[in-house]
């Protein structure tokens, strides 16, 4: 089973790819990151707080649904939020180029990256 410095190396491998990361969306706090995102601090927080919202709104609807992924698409790129099916309170997240980016693919390679995680 690979590590999570190496899941998340792997991930930006991924055409496209700029930088992935384990976020904690209790704390906020980054468990893991790989590649590059200057802000990634901010980034893992506002990507905290959306996936806070999410769960937030499926249960005031009450429904019992589990977030499959997130997909948040922006002029040039992508980001994927994806939580842990073992741990939901941590999520994996990719920034991707989307000139760059193989979407599909990408979102394949995030799901199985986070089946490989055991935290």
């Amino acid at each position: 089973m690979p590590t999570v410095a190496e899941s998340l190396d792997e991930l930006v491998t991924l055409s496209g790819a700029q930088c992935a990361a384990l976020v904690d969306s209790e704390s906020g706090m980054i468990l893991g990151q790989s590649g590059f995102n200057p802000d990634m601090e901010v980034t893992a927080a506002g990507n905290t707080e959306l996936i806070r919202s999410q769960i937030r709104a499926l249960r005031s609807q009450g429904q019992d649904e589990a977030i499959d992924d997130i997909l948040i698409t922006l002029t040039n790129q992508y980001d994927i939020l994806r939580p842990l099916k073992a741990n939901p309170s941590i999520f994996l997240f990719v920034t991707l180029d989307k000139a760059k980016a193989n979407l599909a693919l990408a979102r394949f390679r995030v799901s199985e990256c986070e089946a490989q995680l055991a935290l």
